[in-house]
């Protein structure tokens, strides 16, 4: 079994008040650890104190993040993916632009408000020999760019699905009504792995701007390749009274390879 995890955490230098970082720091690893997840895509993860806090904390986990770049603080920010060391071998990795130029450091189109980055790790399974790709992302919030994000991303996954197993984290600023997921998903090409478990159950919210249900959103996902079978999908919605580790839920899959 592949036990996997999206979570964004929210940048460390966010002025949230009783929500800072600082204060919520220890329950989002809390609930890393508590999941225990072979492959771990983050949003929102800042290289300075707080990745190297996520790296002291998860010594077992193998970190691969690039800066998003652009102007200003902010150009320190990642989409960062973990995988857990005894489980996959690294074969190879990369990462790219959500843009027009995508591998140009830094850049941006479509209006977006911040370049946009979508990390990938081929991994090869220690127990089994099998190959896969993990891939994590965060879309931008603007419309226009996330429409552009999709698109972008849709045609490097038309590239990469035939030739490999994919698991996709993310966290796509856009509900699952959206063209874009429409686009992620079409053709089966990536399948949601909460709506194959709880097809009844309408989307739930991931997005709850620390306990406010006026602005919950279902905007984080882990999509998969039909490579597998899903066996688990849930959202974590611990806090501890109103201290939440983070303004998104984490979201997890537990998952098998097909025979």
């Amino acid at each position: 079994m592949i036990k996997v995890m999206s979570f964004n955490i929210r940048y460390g230098l966010a002025n949230d008040g009783d929500n800072h970082w600082h204060r919520r720091k220890s329950l989002a690893l809390a609930r890393i650890q508590a999941f225990t997840p072979d492959l771990l895509g983050i949003q929102e993860c800042r290289d300075d104190e707080q990745a190297e806090f996520v790296r002291a904390s998860l010594p077992d986990y193998q970190f691969f993040g690039v800066h998003r770049g652009g102007p200003g603080d902010t150009a320190l920010e990642m989409a960062p993916l973990l995988f857990r060391k005894t489980a996959f071998s690294l074969l190879d990795s990369g990462c790219f632009w959500l843009s027009e130029t995508p591998t140009i450091p830094g850049s941006a189109s479509w209006a977006s408000a911040y370049p946009r980055t979508v990390s990938w790790a081929r991994l090869a399974c220690r127990s089994t020999g099998a190959v896969l790709t993990s891939v994590n992302t965060h879309f931008d919030y603007v419309p226009t760019a996330i429409d552009g994000d999709a698109q972008c991303l849709r045609q490097w996954l038309d590239q990469v699905v035939p030739q490999t197993p994919v698991i996709l984290t993310g966290d796509f600023n856009t509900e699952k009504g959206s063209e874009t997921y429409r686009l992620l998903t079409n053709g089966n090409m990536l399948i949601d792995t909460f709506r194959q478990v709880h097809p009844h159950e309408s989307d739930a919210i991931t997005f709850h701007a620390f306990g406010q249900p006026e602005a919950s959103e279902a905007i984080d996902w882990i999509l998969v390749s039909n490579h597998f079978r899903i066996i688990d999908a849930q959202i974590d919605r611990t806090h501890h009274g109103a201290l939440y580790p983070s303004d998104h839920y984490p979201v997890t899959a537990v998952l098998a390879w097909k025979r």
